[in-house]
């Protein structure tokens, strides 16, 4: 019997993993980097085993010290989670040769299906080698890992090799394994996929249909179980895949097996040999534990004859600290608060307080809704994000609401296509116009000071807050009777609650507030000084970094004085896992180069100056 559980990863699996341990009563271990070492998972934890460093590279890739600090900490058993070592056979052996339970598939299925060219090999299919143009377009890929990483969409021959070149990098980077393959890419499929369960007696369960269509850079954004309308033929054919896949490698443990589907037809993917982000949807939709099945599994308990019967619909959004409408920019800082309406599950990494940092994922919670029907999922999972609190950096938050309001979302015609069509409108500002009156009203809250009859109206007061990138201006007067503006009736005002009267119709506005950073509602401001401060003044065609990051790459050749093409790739950032590619503005000659391969940036640091030609 498991007893004690190490977790070779962070952040919000690892403590999700863990709240299924103390239910078990089972002793937690976790693994920090230097840059987590306040981290919500190491504090949570009955014991915390630093590795020294902060890349994933040094710390929580290193399987070797993983295995080390599972054995000076007297655990029992290693769960992967995802990410990181999760499909790594070599590590899973050395669990094993160290005498510890794993808490996964054997290693040889793993070894067989992490390698994405093996596994089409395996279910019959052969990844393209000679690329022409009539295979276009096509998808260049990680052999390993997952998560979007290591992913590039080819359109033109032209882009084939820099394509190679970037997703080598970024898969070496994220899963120390640069190998790629290329597949034909296509167009306007649904990403949908089974989740499989199996023991080490024969029995393998599948658990249903996922649909993950809503991606962005490859990457999962809004997931649901079951996949809607699919046609019962198909979804007994992705059965019958999935379930052949698990026999052919014996595989054991929890597992899911990903397709796009093209009107009628299915098309393999992958086999991924470990527990998936999304996999809390189908938790709730068939009232099961998958964390404590796999510990089960792995104590070789058998499963029953057939798995739970699946009840009601259920949806799942990723929160990221990110900016959609900035070509995904990742975002750091402190998140201030989390906290959403009752009835949603929230599985997260940071508490009130923490920071989210430049080393790993940008991802902050994932809010799961179960419901009835699809319909009243989508209502009550849109409608509590609508109402979280999410004070901090910028995130999607905003663009979850619309997406999962978004009338193909709800008529089921998404694809994987859909960002691409519709991100412009999905992040259109929509600012609250009464938003900075109520932030203003807020701050003046006991400020107004009477010491005697005034005859005179005081003079209006006025405040400046910058919102959805637009300078907004406020005026507001103190009066005898409290706090006033122009065209609305002030019904209430203190230093967390504003409550508007509107055209007879009474708004209620939440105030928080960080600094010159302040929350209301949905929105978020920036409050402005009185008197504008100076500004620096930066060359014209200065490349500027877009988010904190590392310097990983500089163009070869590239050195002051070189003449370079506008669009031309320059310098690359790597920030939270993913690589950031800054092109030259226009065409011209590169006056300055700061930049340095292992430089740390922070947002707005020049890199290189390009003057026009």
């Amino acid at each position: 019997m498991i007893t004690s559980v190490l977790v070779a990863n962070r952040g919000e699996i690892a403590c999700r993993i863990f709240r299924t341990c103390r239910d078990l009563g089972i002793r937690t271990v976790a693994v920090h980097s230097d840059a987590d070492e306040n981290a919500l998972h190491a504090r949570v934890a009955d014991t915390a085993v630093r590795l020294a460093g902060a890349a994933p590279a040094e710390t929580y890739l290193r399987g070797d010290l993983i295995v080390k600090a599972a054995v000076a900490a007297g655990a029992g058993a290693v769960h992967p989670g995802y990410g990181f070592l999760a499909e790594n056979a070599g590590f899973a052996r050395a669990v094993l040769d160290a005498g510890l339970v794993w808490i996964g598939p054997p290693p040889e299925a793993i070894e067989t299906m992490a390698s994405k060219t093996r596994a089409k090999e395996l279910m019959g299919l052969v990844p393209l080698r000679e690329i022409t143009a009539a295979d276009l377009p096509v998808l260049v890929k990680a052999a390993a890992g997952g998560g979007g990483r290591g992913m590039r969409i080819v359109r033109g021959l032209h882009q084939l090799d820099a394509a190679l070149e970037a997703a080598r990098a970024e898969a070496a980077s994220a899963f120390g394994d640069g190998e790629v393959f290329v597949e034909p890419y296509i167009e306007d499929g649904r990403h949908v996929e089974v989740q499989i369960l199996a023991d080490a007696h024969g029995t393998v369960w599948t658990l249903g249909t996922r649909d993950c269509s809503l991606q962005r850079r490859h990457q999962k954004v809004i997931e649901e179980a079951p996949a809607p309308g699919l046609e019962p033929a198909l979804t007994d054919e992705l059965y019958a895949l999935a379930e052949r896949a698990a026999r052919r490698v014996a595989y054991v443990g929890a597992g899911t097996v990903e397709f796009l589907v093209a009107g009628p037809k299915a098309h393999f993917l992958e086999m991924n040999t470990r527990l998936q982000v999304e996999h809390p949807v189908t938790e709730a939709v068939f009232g099961i534990d998958l964390v404590a099945e796999q510990i089960r599994v792995a104590e070789g308990h058998a499963l029953a004859h057939r798995p739970p019967r699946a009840r009601g619909h259920a949806i799942e959004a990723r929160l990221y600290a990110e900016d959609p409408a900035r070509d995904w920019v990742p975002q750091t800082g402190t998140l201030h608060r989390l906290a959403v309406p009752d009835g949603i599950r929230l599985d997260t990494g940071y508490a009130d307080g923490d920071a989210i940092g430049v080393h790993y994922d940008p991802m902050i919670a994932k809010a799961v809704a179960h419901a009835t029907t699809r319909a009243e999922a989508i209502r009550r999972l849109s409608g509590a994000l609508e109402r979280a609190a999410v004070h901090g950096p910028v995130t999607n938050r905003d663009l979850l609401v619309r997406s999962l309001r978004h009338p193909e979302f709800t008529a089921v015609r998404m694809d994987t296509g859909f960002y691409d069509r519709h991100l412009a409108d999905l992040t259109a500002p929509a600012p609250d116009p009464y938003a900075p009156l109520a932030a203003a009203l807020a701050d003046a809250h006991g400020r107004s000071r009477f010491g005697g009859w005034r005859n005179l109206p005081s003079q209006p007061q006025t405040k400046r807050y910058l919102m959805a990138g637009e300078e907004h201006e406020v005026r507001y007067r103190h009066t005898r009777r409290g706090l006033a503006a122009d065209g609305v009736r002030v019904v209430h005002a203190d230093a967390e609650t504003v409550v508007l009267e509107v055209d007879g119709v009474q708004r209620r506005f939440g105030i928080a507030r960080y600094g010159d950073q302040v929350h209301v509602n949905a929105s978020t401001l920036t409050a402005l000084p009185r008197f504008p401060e100076p500004t620096a003044q930066v060359a014209p065609g200065s490349l500027l970094a877009p988010m904190p990051g590392t310097v990983v790459r500089i163009a070869e050749g590239l050195t002051e004085g070189a003449q370079v093409q506008a669009g031309q790739p320059l310098i690359w950032l790597e920030a939270m896992k993913m690589q950031h590619r800054i092109s030259a503005p226009g065409t011209g000659t590169v006056s300055a180069l700061h930049a340095r391969p292992g430089q740390q940036v922070e947002p707005g640091t020049v890199l290189a100056v390009v003057e026009p030609a």
